[in-house]
């Protein structure tokens, strides 16, 4: 192919915006029909005509369920797809298989848009930022603060989306990479955040997500950030984005790119507001492409990157040139665009959208992702009809849309608590309530109380609080909602307060003697209405487990936002529950309507050789993946109701140099549907990186000493130690700046 031909192709991948869904090659009668790319065997593209390929999309959205975005047409057959809850509640089930389940049906209902030119083939999902701080506005879309959680839900997630085999159903996308999760404190933005990070906090907790999505995962596509990372945009970083992602991960295959978010590389130049890294537009894009972005995403009128005028000035070399289109299109070579009509998945039509199945994993989804934070026996409750009417108070109760989150498309249906309940039969006093108002009319939400037996309130922040370009700058509960809170309290009617949204801090719902239990829904998705009804009434068992610290409110004063660091030090109080002394609720925490008792199993081994478990690994195998004994628990219910359990482990030790953390999630399991007086053993897995801590320099090492391994925490459930014995052993050297 000729210099000219490659420009152009990479001109359609990275500049022109495009309206309308996919239009396959035809590999039978086209230009392409004698090529080899047409051999099923072997963000914004305005296609090449020459060549048979038509226009392209690269921007279109699926982070938990096909959304609403430039790239997706909605109509016809196509006016609907399943939206399951965000990542923040699906995480909180501690159920990969679920959440394989949940990738496996987004990627079908996409792929069939996609063979109905209503969608395209790469969708850029998930967000696998750890959710560092409680104030950031995108949190909810990730799977939590931990960064091995993220690391097993994008696991799980990336392999329902892409598939087993070697086509994939779509291209998924992890971002963004890397250390992102703020999106304006004060003066400070996105767009030109310096995110100061330590090479050990960056190798721990900011990267682990993405070396799961690349090394481990073979995840299609990546995209960096808007942020810089100790002072280089992430989207011009070499280091970012060639020493690490791509040699030191080994992701090298051709059919693997990385796309900028959305005017990340306009930023990134001298645009106002930005990082100002680059004098002009044309050498940021020169930056971005010869550091190892391919693709350039924009957004705002205005400022469509101009690749041409970046050649011509010599920004960029003709051999990136070819190697950013070769990764593209290879891409789509991996996804079956050449193919054919009877290739892999070109069947999926509208009957694979919105199935029976699809809307039942969706209510499961939500009914396992609900936490019961508190509850003092108040839950499940029995409403019987007229004899028990039920007060349904606050803006969230009949509040469907809401329930959806961002980054949304239109769901079949959808369903609020109050809708739900009628559904069920029960009497309902609804009455709304506000948001963050400084004055509300309480008079109807306290009529509705004073005619009914039990209050529900439901309550909390949305999206329009916490979203994509706007941080959160207190996480106490709206001082208009707890008002009205504390006077439905003094009616001295036993109440359930419902949070959706993100973290509140809970601290004076806790000093309510009325207020008998918590529960906490996130985005519960299409059938959220019906997930929390289910869980109230007892027709669903409560078993998820929070994701994330729910840290008090003055937390937000002791801990700058633009601080990226982990770690304790003097006045500042650490992040994430492994550094965080004293939350709100544990990161972890989650109750049940009955009881449970967990046993370890005594044959486990309390000594264990460090160069003997090395000296067992497959050859060609990553250190840090080598398997290490398993544990068997048996778990019995205790109680008098059927239900799942997750069970959680946590390292505690000193090992290795101090300063040590509180606690470590290492592995976990779930059991489904026990059932009173039974038991069932759940074999917990994990590897020598699940062991292993991050030193200073970054590097994973795995030390000799004694380790206790914590089954559940706040209240720790059991316990079982173990010793490894012999020399310290670098498990993965990370590379340095």
């Amino acid at each position: 192919m000729g210099q000219l031909a490659v420009f152009a192709l990479l001109l359609a991948a990275i500049c022109t915006p495009v309206k309308g869904g996919l239009k396959y090659p035809d590999c039978s009668n086209g230009p392409l029909k004698s090529n080899q790319v047409c051999n099923a065997n072997d963000s914004n593209a305005p296609g090449f005509s020459k060549l048979g390929l038509s226009a392209y999309q690269w921007w279109n959205e699926a982070l938990h369920g096909v959304a609403h975005n430039r790239g997706i047409t909605w109509g016809g057959q196509f006016n609907a797809a399943t939206q399951f809850p965000q990542a923040i509640t699906t995480s909180a089930a501690f159920d990969d298989d679920l959440i394989e389940q949940i990738g496996v049906i987004i990627s079908t209902e996409a792929r069939a848009f996609a063979n109905n030119g209503r969608a395209h083939l790469d969708f850029w999902t998930p967000d696998v930022n750890p959710f560092r701080d409680p104030r950031w506005g995108r949190g909810h879309e990730t799977p939590g603060e931990d960064a091995f959680r993220n690391k097993k839900w994008a696991e799980a997630f990336i392999k329902g989306m892409q598939g087993p085999g070697p086509t994939h159903r779509v291209v998924a996308t992890c971002k963004h990479f890397a250390a992102y999760d703020l999106e304006g404190s004060g003066s400070t933005t996105r767009f030109n955040f310096d995110a100061k990070v330590s090479t050990q906090d960056l190798a721990e907790y900011y990267l682990p997500p993405f070396q799961q999505c690349a090394r481990d995962s073979k995840v299609g596509s990546i995209m960096c950030s808007y942020n810089a990372v100790n002072g280089v945009p992430a989207c011009a970083s070499a280091y970012l984005m060639d020493t690490i992602l791509r040699k030191h991960w080994n992701w090298t295959d051709q059919n693997q790119f990385v796309v900028s978010d959305c005017d990340a590389v306009y930023y990134l130049g001298n645009a106002n507001g930005g990082h100002r890294y680059k004098p002009s537009y044309a050498a940021a894009i020169g930056a971005a492409l010869e550091a190892g972005c391919d693709n350039m995403c924009w957004a705002t009128d205005g400022t469509a990157p101009n690749a041409a005028t970046a050649f011509s000035a010599k920004s960029l070399s003709q051999a990136t040139l070819d190697k950013a289109m070769l990764r593209q299109y290879q891409g789509l070579v991996k996804a079956g665009y050449f193919d054919g009509p009877d290739a892999l998945y070109r069947n999926l039509g509208a009957a694979d959208v919105d199935t029976p199945a699809a809307r039942e994993v969706a209510l499961q989804a939500a009914e396992k992702g609900i936490v019961l934070l508190k509850n003092d026996g108040l839950l499940p409750i029995s409403l019987n009809g007229s004899n028990s009417p039920v007060a349904m108070i606050g803006f969230w109760a009949n509040a469907a849309d809401k329930m959806l989150g961002g980054y949304s498309g239109s769901p079949p249906f959808k369903t609020d608590p109050v809708a739900a309940a009628k559904a069920m039969g029960l009497t309902v006093n609804y009455a709304t309530g506000p948001l963050t108002q400084s004055t509300f009319d309480t008079a109807s939400a306290m009529s509705a109380a004073q005619k009914s037996s039990t209050i529900l309130y439901f309550g909390g922040i949305d999206n329009t609080v916490e979203k994509e370009s706007q941080d959160r700058t207190s996480i106490g509960w709206p001082a208009s909602q707890l008002s009205l809170i504390q006077k439905l309290a003094a009616l001295n009617k036993p109440m359930v307060v419902i949070k959706l949204g993100s973290h509140v801090d809970d601290t004076p719902l806790l000093a309510l003697p009325s207020v008998k239990a918590i529960l906490w829904a996130g985005y519960p998705g299409q059938s959220g209405g019906t997930a929390v009804m289910n869980l109230i009434t007892g027709l669903a068992a409560p078993a998820a487990r929070l994701p994330i610290t729910m840290y008090p409110a003055a937390y937000t004063a002791q801990a700058p936002f633009t601080n990226m660091a982990l770690r304790t030090a003097g006045a500042y109080p650490g992040r994430t529950y492994r550094w965080f002394a004293n939350p709100v609720f544990p990161f972890g925490h989650g109750l049940h309507y009955t009881t449970f008792s967990l046993t370890p199993a005594a044959s486990f081994p309390s000594t264990i050789s460090i160069q003997s478990l090395l000296a067992s690994c497959k050859p060609g195998i990553y250190l840090d993946l080598c398997p290490f004994p398993s544990l068997a628990v048996t778990v019995t219910n205790t109680g008098a109701r059927a239900s799942d359990y997750v069970v959680l482990g946590f390292l505690a030790g000193r090992y290795g140099p101090p300063p040590y953390p509180i606690q470590t999630l290492a592995t976990y399991g779930r059991v489904s549907d026990l059932a009173p007086g039974a038991s069932r053993s759940v074999e917990l897995g994990w590897n020598l990186g699940n062991l292993a801590r991050v030193d200073e320099s970054g590097s994973l090492v795995l030390y000799p000493g004694e380790y206790t391994l914590l089954l559940d925490a706040a209240p720790v459930r059991g316990n079982m130690s173990f010793v490894l014995t012999g020399r310290e052993v670098v498990l993965d050297a990370f590379p340095q700046p």
